[in-house]
């Protein structure tokens, strides 16, 4: 089977986009991880919003936390972690202390004018074994599955993500079971 009739007829998990996507970020954003933390000392979400404020100064950690598609808790851990590390500061606006305006400090720019070209090469090397045509159809294939997964929306009813602790699965497996209670209660 081709690899676009596996797209778009999938027969296992394998052949799931989303799954092939994610395959691809663990093996190849390995190298990126190790080096944001193995030579930088910063996780790679870190990096994310380093980067993010190297193209985007002054956000709030709100506008941070929706360019980086994190929600606001983690945002505001990273930020933290990163003022804690003196490579990210919160810069007070004039008559508004409640909202803050992130800024990388000169550390912080040192680290991004470092870590950046490594991971744009990781980038080339990855994107090496196509030709800069079919690069750049891939890249229009992706901006059109960016505005479409943008558009999407979830179905009605369906609940939030509960990370913490599997409360999510537990949830899950708990309403099951009190359904089948429920059902042989109910037989009887």
């Amino acid at each position: 089977m081709s690899a676009s009739s596996r797209l778009a007829s999938p027969a296992s998990l394998d052949d799931l986009l989303l799954y092939r996507l994610s395959r691809l970020l663990g093996v190849a954003g390995t190298q990126v991880t190790r080096l944001c933390e193995g030579r930088f000392g910063i996780t790679r979400r870190e990096w994310r919003v380093l980067a993010l404020l190297a193209q985007n100064e002054g956000l709030l950690s709100s506008q941070l936390a929706e360019r980086a598609q994190l929600d606001r808790a983690r945002t505001s851990k990273a930020v933290t972690s990163l003022v804690g590390k003196k490579l990210l500061r919160r810069d007070i606006r004039p008559g508004d202390r409640r909202k803050a305006t992130l800024v990388l400090t000169e550390s912080g720019r040192a680290i991004h004018e470092e870590l950046f070209p490594l991971v744009l090469q990781i980038n080339r090397q990855l994107l090496a074994c196509m030709p800069d045509m079919e690069v750049d159809r891939f890249s229009a294939a992706l901006d059109a599955l960016q505005q479409r997964a943008d558009g999407l929306s979830l179905p009605p009813g369906l609940p939030k993500a509960d990370r913490r602790r599997g409360g999510g699965l537990r949830s899950v497996l708990e309403s099951r079971q009190d359904s089948r209670s429920l059902g042989r209660r109910l037989v009887r």
